[in-house]
C-alpha cells in the first residue's frame, strides 16, 4: 500500500513538474494564478516586499477617484514627462492588453476593481489633446468607458492624490496615458490613430527585442540579467509547484514583474525552463523553471544586485532557476 502511494505521488510530482515546464504553458494558454493569501498576513508590507515599497492593501477612503473625467489636461508627471490627467489631477491610465481599433477593455472584475473603468459622461479636453481622439467603448456591464486614441481609459485604486502616478509599470503592461494615446514618455504627445496603430502593430521578428542572458557573477555565480542588463530575481513568498504569486499590489512598485520573452531571443538558459504564467491581474509574467521572476527598482545600473538576500526574501535567480547563494 505505501510502495503504491508513494508510486501515485511521484507521478503527479512529475507530471506537474512537466506542466510547468512544457511549451504548452508557455505558448498555450498561461496557467492562471492566486495570490498568495492575504498581504496583510504575512507580515508588514517593509518585511514582504523590502526596500520600503508601502502598505499592503489599500486604505479605505483611498481607493481611487472614480466618475467622470472632466476636462482633461496634460501635466508634467516627475519621472515620465506629459501624461494626461483628469481635471483634479489624477494620472490616467492605459492598459497594454485592451485593444484601439476595436477599442475593448480586458480589465473586468478584480482587475476593474484596482484599476476603474473613467466614464465616457461629459469628458472634454484642453490645450495639448486632440478632441478628436475621445470616443467611448460599451463595457460588459453596459457602461459607457472613455477612450483616447480608442484606448479605453482608467485611474489606479492606490494614487492617492493629484499627481501620484503609482500604477506606471504595473505588471509591465499598465502605463500613465500620454496625450495622443501612447505610453506617457514613449512618443506620447498628440498624433493620429492610424499612425499609433502602425507603431502598435510591430513584425514579429522586432517583438523579440527582449531576451534573457546568463552572466558570471564574481561573487554569486552564475545569473539572469533581461535585454537592458537588470539583474533578475525570485520571492520566497512565491511557490514553483503549484504556481503562486506573493507579490502583488504594493509589492509591484518595488519589485517590477518581469515581462515574458521569446525563447529564441535565450543565451544560456535551457530554453525548456523558460516559460510564462498570468498574474492575478490579468497580465503575463516571465518565469524560469517555474518560479515568477521580477526586477528591482534600487537595481540603478546595469549588473547590479542590490536586491540580493533582500530581507532574506528576495534573491538572485541562477540560469537553472535555483536561488544565487548568500554571501556574507
Amino acid at each position: 500500500m505505501r510502495r503504491e502511494i508513494f508510486a501515485v505521488s511521484a507521478v503527479a510530482v512529475l507530471m506537474m513538474t512537466a506542466a510547468c515546464g512544457s511549451s504548452d504553458n508557455y505558448g498555450g494558454k498561461a496557467p492562471a494564478v492566486q495570490p498568495v493569501g492575504d498581504s496583510k498576513q504575512a507580515g508588514s508590507a517593509d518585511d514582504i516586499y523590502g526596500g520600503g515599497a508601502g502598505g499592503g492593501a489599500v486604505p479605505a477612503g483611498q481607493l481611487g477617484k472614480t466618475g467622470p473625467a472632466g476636462q482633461m489636461k496634460v501635466s508634467e508627471i516627475q519621472g515620465l514627462g506629459a501624461a494626461v490627467t483628469d481635471s483634479e489631477g489624477f494620472t490616467l491610465y492605459r492598459f497594454d492588453k485592451d485593444t484601439p481599433k476595436p477599442p475593448k477593455s480586458n480589465c473586468e472584475g478584480d482587475c476593474a476593481a484596482t484599476w476603474p473603468a473613467v466614464s465616457a459622461e461629459g469628458a472634454s479636453v484642453s490645450a495639448g489633446i486632440d478632441a478628436a481622439l475621445l470616443g467611448s467603448v460599451e463595457r460588459s456591464d453596459g457602461t459607457k468607458q472613455l477612450t483616447l486614441a480608442g484606448w479605453p481609459v482608467y485611474r489606479y485604486a492606490k494614487d492617492a492624490k493629484a499627481g501620484d502616478a503609482l500604477g506606471e509599470g504595473v505588471g509591465g503592461t499598465w502605463h500613465a496615458l500620454g496625450p495622443g494615446g501612447k505610453p506617457a514618455g514613449k512618443g506620447g504627445a498628440a498624433e493620429g490613430g492610424e499612425k499609433e496603430e502602425k507603431k502598435e502593430e510591430k513584425p514579429a521578428a522586432e517583438a523579440k527585442a527582449s531576451g534573457l542572458t546568463a552572466v558570471q557573477n564574481p561573487e554569486l555565480g552564475t545569473l539572469v540579467e533581461d535585454a537592458e542588463g537588470k539583474t533578475l530575481y525570485r520571492f520566497d513568498k512565491d511557490s514553483a509547484w503549484p504556481m503562486k504569486i506573493g507579490c502583488v499590489d504594493a509589492c509591484t512598485d518595488t519589485w517590477k514583474p518581469a515581462k515574458p520573452v521569446d525563447k529564441a531571443n535565450v543565451s544560456g538558459i535551457a530554453p525548456e525552463l523558460i516559460g510564462k504564467v498570468k498574474r492575478p491581474d490579468g497580465s503575463e509574467q516571465l518565469t524560469i523553471d517555474c518560479w515568477p521572476v521580477y526586477t528591482f527598482t534600487g537595481d540603478k545600473e546595469p549588473g547590479d544586485t542590490t536586491g540580493h538576500n533582500n530581507k532574506g526574501l528576495w534573491f538572485a535567480i541562477t540560469d537553472k532557476g535555483k536561488k544565487a547563494k548568500v554571501v556574507n
